[in-house]
């Protein structure tokens, strides 16, 4: 069997040997989920809904077509906690660090981690993966602890405490959206412990791994020596906190004579930032979103469809190439033909790849909801929407559509959880299979363009 499968993989591209790793990873997750012992005695659990929860497991997204809390066993909610470490991290470099601990990792598994990460060189991609993952574990350990500890007062015994602290540590961290609690974040609402931990965690799986450990050095070598932060981790911080301050600026101004009106200062600018964080990748909610107005949905579905940062546990087009989009626009408007910040100049392909990026993540988007539109026709078009962006950019918000969607729109959601994982370039490629090089160019010739 192992024979067959490496004979297999060495005709394929590494962008489609991952998406062929992500899907033997959503099989394996389904028939664990479908298991007696994974579920609850008396629950029902149909094939569709199982594949459906396994790919928003795998994916790291959120939506679910059936209540965890009332599925999970406690020994499947141990399974699935595992199963959100492999979407969170990442399915190869997850499995390798597992599986090939202790061993040399070769060149063939290097390639493979720098594609799924989006790295542009492999160069120290496995020591980079190795920080990550006790990285990783570590924060996650800490906060089932202090979660636990804190969930004391919650739960009637130590034990369930523990358990959904842990869950929660492990939700939070991956972005993973799902709680066991039934009820989302919602019991704790007014609990700013609760909130702010959840808020650090979001922050910590979807700032970015690259950010995450060029920041580590930076507190290592601080004082001793100086440190330059790298382009890409001083565009991908800016954008991901003016993303922040914009969208709890705009929520709170939207809501503050709607939702807000009978809400206190301190718990309108509290439920402003959450949702501004949560919307980029978090996916949990505090409040029934139904009661927002529309102008805040349209928000938070475009701070959806942009995600988190790249190399991260979130999904969606990614801060970098919204940012560099918006860089590009202005840019050329001030008759500029490069663009230049922070004393560098970002290079061309990437300007190209960002466009591409976008341009994808449109189409892909506009098509699910006109699908969408077409055969579910019990929903709105803002419910539709809300719930494309949300698979998209592997957040995990709903209107509470999710479950009575049909089995053709629960295959469109799943389509769209799996390639906002994976990313665009990764879907692009495992299309097109291994890269030829030309041996000649055509004259080039200008076009008409807008």
């Amino acid at each position: 069997m192992n024979s067959k499968i490496k004979n297999l993989t060495k005709r394929l591209s590494a962008a489609q040997i991952i998406v062929f790793y992500y899907l033997v990873a959503v099989m394996v997750s389904t028939i664990l989920l479908l298991l007696p012992i994974t579920q609850k005695q008396n629950a029902e659990l149909a094939f569709i809904d199982g594949v459906f929860i396994s790919i928003s497991a795998v994916t790291v997204t959120g939506l679910s077509t059936a209540d965890v809390s009332q599925l999970l066993s406690v020994t499947g909610t141990f399974i699935f906690t595992i199963i959100l470490q492999f979407g969170g991290i990442g399915i190869v470099a997850f499995g390798t660090i597992l599986w090939l601990s202790g061993k040399k990792i070769g060149l063939r598994a290097r390639i493979l981690m720098t594609t799924e990460q989006n790295s542009p060189t492999f160069s120290g991609v496995v020591r980079f993966i190795r920080m990550i993952f006790f990285f990783f574990v570590m924060i996650e350990l800490l906060g089932a602890v202090v979660f636990g500890t804190y969930f004391l007062k919650y739960f009637p015994t130590w034990q369930e405490a523990y358990l959904q602290g842990f869950f929660a540590s492990v939700s939070a961290t991956t972005n993973a959206g799902f709680d066991i609690t039934g009820k989302s974040l919602i019991p704790f609402a007014d609990d700013y412990f609760v909130l702010t931990l959840n808020i650090v965690l979001f922050i910590i799986g979807s700032l970015g791994f690259p950010v995450l450990m060029e920041i580590s050095q930076w507190l290592r070598h601080k004082g001793k020596m100086p440190f330059r932060f790298t382009l890409f981790t001083k565009i991908t911080t800016v954008t991901f906190f003016i993303l922040i301050v914009i969208g709890a600026i705009f929520i709170y101004l939207f809501e503050y004579s709607h939702f807000y009106s009978e809400k206190t200062w301190h718990q309108s600018f509290v439920h402003s930032l959450f949702y501004s964080i949560s919307s980029r990748t978090g996916g949990m909610a505090i409040s029934d979103i139904n009661q927002f107005s529309v102008p805040t949905l349209l928000l938070l579905s475009i701070f959806m469809f942009i995600g988190a940062s790249p190399s991260s546990a979130g999904g969606g087009i990614r801060t970098t190439t919204f940012a560099v989009m918006l860089l590009t626009i202005y840019n050329y408007a001030k008759g500029n033909r490069t663009i230049k910040i922070f004393k560098r100049e970002i290079d061309e392909e990437d300007i190209i790849k960002s466009f591409i990026v976008f341009t994808t993540g449109m189409i892909l988007c506009s098509v699910a909801v006109v699908i969408l539109t077409c055969i579910e026709s019990a929903f709105s078009l803002m419910e539709i929407l809300f719930e494309v962006s949300s698979a998209f950019g592997t957040v995990g918000l709903s209107l509470g559509i999710t479950p009575e969607l049909s089995t053709a729109g629960k295959v469109v959601i799943m389509i769209l959880m799996f390639i906002g994982k994976i990313g665009m370039f990764t879907f692009l490629f495992s299309m097109g299979g291994k890269p030829v090089k030309h041996a000649y160019h055509y004259p080039k010739e200008r076009i008409i363009i807008g």
